[in-house]
């Protein structure tokens, strides 16, 4: 009895533990997982890092059925390059939701060699102009071309290897070069928006003309006879006179009864002409004095 208590209360819990174990299998996290993939190929490093940074990684592994158009790490190159949010869009780009091989893929029935395939990116809403579209093409050749089917986009990404397939849930396929439709770019562009234009120099104000310039002046320009204002030009000498100055000796002087220029002889008058200014009179009036001094005390009859 004992026994059959216990397997009976022990029933519940093996059902819950069954069921939990059947939720996982069907969960669609445990069909692939695409950083583990790409982690097994160092070629694929750096593009398996930007899955994972951009979190991309994490949308492919909740989908059962994908295809993933890998970039080795001389490839990748051109996507880091690019800004953060434009690496998430260029990236979606390069899974195809479905799955395709070089079988499915070289035995399509496409319309003039050309197939039209869906990406992550038309799911994520952000697609516009068929951004979320590739044009895939199989040439005369036998090589196959991926390229965005964006309008003015060409195809010029080519197949190169099978890295992983597992039948029908992923495939990893290389191709040559990055899928960039035009849009991204542009979009990315629009929405930033055109940097602010600079401010343009201001130059300085020319300068107001001056008040006084081109105005005609009250006065005349001084000329050179101007220099000398009216006081000094009467103080200044003049010609000789005729006769004795203020200056001169007293009227009982031999001078004051001398001969006048007018009697003079010819030679005397050129003396006359000839004169010193005011201060040279000044000199021989008192060189006179001392002469007539001279003359007295020589002959004092005479001054009798």
């Amino acid at each position: 009895m004992a026994c059959k208590n216990v397997s009976s209360s022990a029933m519940p819990l093996l059902l819950v533990a069954g069921t939990v174990v059947l939720a996982l299998l069907a969960s669609p996290a445990a069909a692939f997982n695409i950083t583990r993939i790409l982690g097994e190929f160092s070629d694929f490093s750096t593009f398996n890092h930007l899955l994972t940074q951009t979190k991309l990684a994490d949308e492919i592994n909740r989908r059962q059925t994908i295809t993933v158009l890998a970039l080795d790490n001389g490839a990748a190159g051109g996507v880091s390059s690019l800004p953060s949010d434009e690496q998430r869009k260029v990236l979606s780009v390069h899974v195809v939701l479905d799955y395709y091989d070089t079988e499915k893929l070289g035995g399509m029935k496409m319309k003039n060699r050309s197939a039209v395939l869906t990406t992550l990116f038309q799911s994520s809403g952000q697609a516009t102009d068929r951004m979320g579209f590739l044009n895939y093409t199989k040439r005369s050749d036998g090589i196959m071309v991926f390229g965005s089917a964006e309008p003015g986009a060409q195809a010029t990404s080519q197949m190169v290897k099978v890295v992983v397939t597992r039948p029908y849930n992923i495939s990893v396929l290389q191709v040559s070069s990055p899928i960039v439709p035009p849009g991204i770019a542009s979009v990315s562009n629009s929405n930033t928006g055109a940097p602010p234009p600079h401010p343009a120099k201001s130059s300085a104000p020319a300068p107001s003309p001056s008040k006084s310039k081109g105005k005609k002046s009250d006065a005349p320009a001084p000329g050179p006879s101007d220099d000398v204002d009216d006081d000094t030009a009467a103080d200044a000498p003049g010609p000789a006179v005729d006769g004795p100055t203020a200056d001169g000796p007293a009227a009982d002087g031999p001078a004051a009864d001398g001969p006048t220029e007018a009697d003079a002889p010819a030679h005397d008058k050129g003396d006359v002409a000839d004169a010193p200014s005011a201060a040279g009179r000044a000199v021989a009036s008192s060189a006179g004095l001392g002469v007539v001094a001279l003359v007295v005390l020589i002959f004092p009859s005479v001054s009798l």
